[in-house]
């Protein structure tokens, strides 16, 4: 029997108020850029280098961020919910 070497997980589906969905979204957002940091962090303390990677994913985290703050503001401003889906697609690569 083969196994399944990929899936797809489903996260948020829900409407939420902007409030809520700020909260939510910015939890996200930040939970990658605490990885991101340490990481490098890791990596600098073990190694003595740090990851371009981490700091470049780290500021396009901040811009999106940003980005979705401004979304969500214009949501809050007319008065109106959000719908937030999001999925997740794991698969397993030699």
């Amino acid at each position: 029997m083969k196994t399944q070497d990929h899936h797809e997980f489903q996260l948020i589906d829900s409407i939420f108020t902007p409030e809520e969905a700020n909260t939510v979204l910015s939890n996200l957002i930040s939970s990658k850029i605490n990885y991101h940091n340490l990481d490098d962090f890791s990596n600098f303390v073990r190694f003595d280098r740090t990851i371009a990677h981490s700091k470049k994913r780290i500021a396009e985290l901040n811009e999106t961020k940003a980005k979705l703050k401004q979304y969500i503001d214009v949501a809050q401003q007319k008065g109106c919910n959000l719908i937030v889906k999001s999925k997740v697609f794991i698969e397993i690569v030699d």
